[in-house]
């Protein structure tokens, strides 16, 4: 990965900040490493040069396997997707797999198309016979190199437009909700030549696929993920995410999943993130807190949608708009995340083609672009060293390094009292509104004391940056 200017950032997203960043490197950062988790403060990532790394940005469903109508499934743009997310300043998308070879829509989907062509897939459809989708059997013990080539293509333009991809491998949420989904799967009889079967009790679902339940099953995974991680292990922008939206029951499976790509990375030139993401329906925050993964995305207990509770650095938090409301979100929740030592991203329907047919820009587009201010802050401040401190901050929303520096959120009202009894000042006072992107500077105060101070700004939904001299 490489980082750009500063400067650089701002004046693509947002030309007021120009006369306000600090001076920063005047040239291109490479071979940043890998992330892992900061051991100074672990709410967050860091790289080889010691920089907290703030991860946000939109994915969507087709970014890496293809879907649509059509068969064989329209081709995603994904060269221009990752231009459309640097428009936005966004460093991070999940990169989305589908183990389901069609996808009904039903009950989705408000238009007439009913259901999705989903290409290409991990294995090798080579035959004899015919799957129940009429096209050539899957060889369970063959690879289809399209995917993984793809895969490692993809992967490769992310990491020369500096977005971080975490990387999906398994995929829960379409075999357990979608219509007639196992005969859709490559671990149907029907589907495969291998003998594989992946209803291990004969009831018609398939979802003891994503359980420890058949060995067999288990190893053709684990040559998946093997072939995975040895096709992107040179790349330092990989993170990687076992299942999307798994049921409860599948809790040991990604725990021994994500040991095992631990495992594997050891005999390896780097090492990458795994993360466990919110298991659906009925998963717990616990369990997933309680995993041996390094990031999490939890689900709504706690407040994560509408009052996120402050990271305590258990684990890197990625918190996810699909699993807090689905095709969901505002830019209140998204600054609210940040303040709170999150790191908030957004299930973007994008080009509104493969599971929703409309997005309401009146609510997107200031997630979209509050996303990316969160990161241009990010980038600007400090963020090793700051932790939430509500306690400072009459509105609750408060990041701090105590005496230096401090961003505070206002979700209401233009008023906002400070806590600087502990410290001295002068501090620089500038407040940055993201609704319009402009900036206002007041004038400088004193620390020492507890202080209000007043938006400039005639509309509410402020932030307020100190910065000590």
């Amino acid at each position: 990965m490489k980082y750009y200017l500063l400067t650089c950032i701002i004046c693509v997203f947002c030309t007021p900040f120009l006369s306000t960043t600090v001076h920063a490197l005047d040239k291109i950062v490479e071979s940043s490493g890998p992330l892992r988790a900061s051991k100074k403060n672990p709410r967050y990532f860091t790289d080889n040069h010691g920089n907290a790394v703030y991860l946000t940005g939109s994915h969507t469903w087709n970014n890496l396997v293809d879907m649509s109508p059509s068969d064989p499934p329209e081709t995603f743009n994904f060269p221009m997707y990752l231009k459309w997310m640097q428009k936005y300043n966004h460093n991070f998308i999940r990169l989305w797999a589908w183990e389901l070879l069609n996808l009904d829509t039903s009950g989705i989907r408000e238009d007439e198309a009913k259901n999705h062509k989903a290409a290409p897939h991990p294995w090798a459809r080579t035959g004899p016979g015919n799957a129940l989708d009429g096209k050539p059997k899957f060889d369970l013990r063959q690879f289809n190199p399209d995917y993984f080539d793809r895969l490692k293509q993809r992967v490769k333009l992310a990491a020369e437009a500096d977005i971080y991809v975490s990387i999906m491998l398994f995929e829960g949420w379409g075999l357990q909700f979608r219509p007639n989904a196992f005969e859709n799967h490559p671990f149907h009889p029907a589907n495969n030549l291998n003998g594989i079967n992946g209803d291990l009790n004969n009831d018609g679902n398939g979802i003891e696929i994503h359980t420890l339940g058949n060995n067999e099953i288990t190893l053709i995974q684990k040559k998946y993920v093997i072939k995975v991680i040895e096709t992107v292990n040179e790349f330092d922008n990989v993170l990687y995410e076992i299942s999307n939206e798994n049921h409860p029951p599948s809790t040991e499976w990604q725990y021994h999943m994500i040991t095992f790509i631990k495992d594997h990375e050891k005999k390896l030139q780097a090492r990458h993130p795994v993360g466990m993401t919110f298991q659906f329906k009925g998963g717990s925050n616990d369990t997933l807190m309680k995993s041996p993964a390094d990031w999490i995305s939890p689900n709504q207990e706690g407040g994560y949608r509408d009052n996120p509770p402050p990271a305590d650095g258990s684990k890197v938090i990625i918190t996810d708009t699909d699993h807090l409301g689905g095709i969901w979100g505002n830019q209140a929740w998204v600054w609210k995340s940040f303040l709170r030592g999150l790191n908030p991203i957004f299930m973007d329907p994008y080009e509104c083609k493969v599971l929703t047919g409309k997005f309401d820009p009146g609510w997107g587009e200031p997630v979209r672009k509050s996303m990316g201010y969160t990161l241009m802050f990010a980038r600007r401040m400090d963020l090793i060293n700051m932790i939430p401190s509500a306690d400072l901050a009459s509105s609750r929303y408060c990041l701090a390094n105590k005496g230096k520096e401090y961003l505070v959120y206002l979700p209401e009202g233009r008023e906002v009292f400070i806590d600087l009894e502990d410290t001295v000042g002068p501090f620089q006072v500038e407040w940055f509104n993201p609704e319009n992107g402009k900036i206002k500077k007041s004038k400088k105060i004193e620390g020492g004391s507890r202080l209000s101070l007043t938006s400039p700004f005639e509309t509410t939904d402020v932030l307020l940056y100190l910065r000590a001299e």
